[in-house]
């Protein structure tokens, strides 16, 4: 019989091109948190597309045998010597730093800061799937003033990212004009978008006080003329190394946004407020005030074929591992 605390991991064994470098492994079962430290058993861990766009590229900082992943959620089940206000038991979730050992294991060492408590009525298969694309919809519009009735283009806003930046902010009282593929159309209005246009319709120039572009920069660049003069510009999935108009033209604030520099420049009032953001929205959502579809689940054993569909067209909106059952590897 397994001990219950044996670890295993998928962990990436040589630089590839997609994902079947993953394998899984049992590690050795001596995972102890450092004093600020907690280690969770990862009963549900969320697929984002960071993940598989870190495996393609592999960063420098990545050596052999490193374990990917972002987002999980589970249960503690060792606490460090200074980790005050969290116990054995509790139910966990996590958006974990890029550069430490990650989510796609049984157990994960994780930072007590960077831990958001999940309310009793929501389930961790749905909070596993939350930290990444929430946390990143909500960094981005506490990026721009709050102006109610501004108006606001959100690209991508089919996806989970954009869902949630709809929702947030329409609660906000922008106007929120989505872009996204037909298919898309009426779940946004329902989401609280106001119009919702494809890809290919052109906006009237200063139409928005602010452009949230989920796609890169060149996209985003390709936007500038609908911004009003002295409004906002936000990249979530690139940036923009130089300024997309002139200088003293439309005088546009540019806005990246990355949630990992917390992990590596965040001070300590700003993981408070993270923390207390964060489980505002994850109540929100077990109240039914913040909407998701219910996430694709799969087996742990299926990780790796389920992390290559997100690569593609046909991936489910959000797809969450179930690694409550681990595949016997005696």
């Amino acid at each position: 019989m397994r001990h219950p605390e044996q670890v295993f991991a998928w962990v990436l064994v040589a630089k590839g091109q997609a994902t079947q470098d993953l394998q899984w492994q049992s590690l050795q079962n001596d995972l102890s948190p450092g004093p600020d430290e907690v280690v969770v058993r990862n009963e549900f861990i969320g697929l984002n597309p960071v993940d598989w766009k870190m495996i393609r590229n592999w960063p420098p900082f990545w050596e052999q045998g490193h374990i990917p992943g972002v987002d999980g959620a589970g249960r503690v089940c060792k606490v460090g010597s200074k980790v005050t206000g969290i116990t054995p038991g509790q139910r966990v979730c996590y958006h974990q730093d890029l550069h430490r050992p990650g989510s796609f294991a049984s157990h994960t060492v994780v930072s007590s800061k960077a831990l958001l408590q999940v309310p009793d009525t929501l389930p961790l298969s749905t909070a596993a799937a939350l930290p990444c694309p929430l946390m990143t919809a909500w960094q981005a519009i506490e990026k721009i003033p709050h102006r109610p009735d501004a108006q606001v283009l959100i690209t991508g806003a089919g996806g989970m990212v954009g869902r949630f930046l709809v929702q947030l902010a329409a609660k906000r009282g922008f106007r929120v004009t989505a872009m996204a593929s037909a298919r898309h159309a009426a779940a946004l209005r329902q989401l609280g978008a106001q119009a919702v246009v494809d890809w290919a319709v052109q906006g009237k120039p200063g139409q928005y006080f602010a452009v949230f572009d989920t796609v890169n920069a060149e996209h985003a660049a390709g936007l500038t003329d609908q911004i009003e003069a002295n409004g906002h510009i936000l990249c979530i999935q690139d940036r923009l190394d130089s300024p997309p108009v002139p200088a003293f033209d439309k005088a546009l604030s540019i806005h990246e946004v990355a949630l990992n520099a917390l992990h590596w420049l965040g001070s300590e009032r700003q993981w408070q407020e993270f923390c207390r953001a964060g489980e505002q929205l994850l109540a929100m959502v077990a109240q039914e005030r913040l909407s998701l579809p219910p996430p694709h689940i799969e087996p742990v054993s299926e990780l790796p074929a389920a992390l290559e569909l997100t690569t593609t067209l046909d991936r489910p909106l959000k797809t969450v591992i179930d690694s409550r059952y681990l595949p016997n590897k005696e």
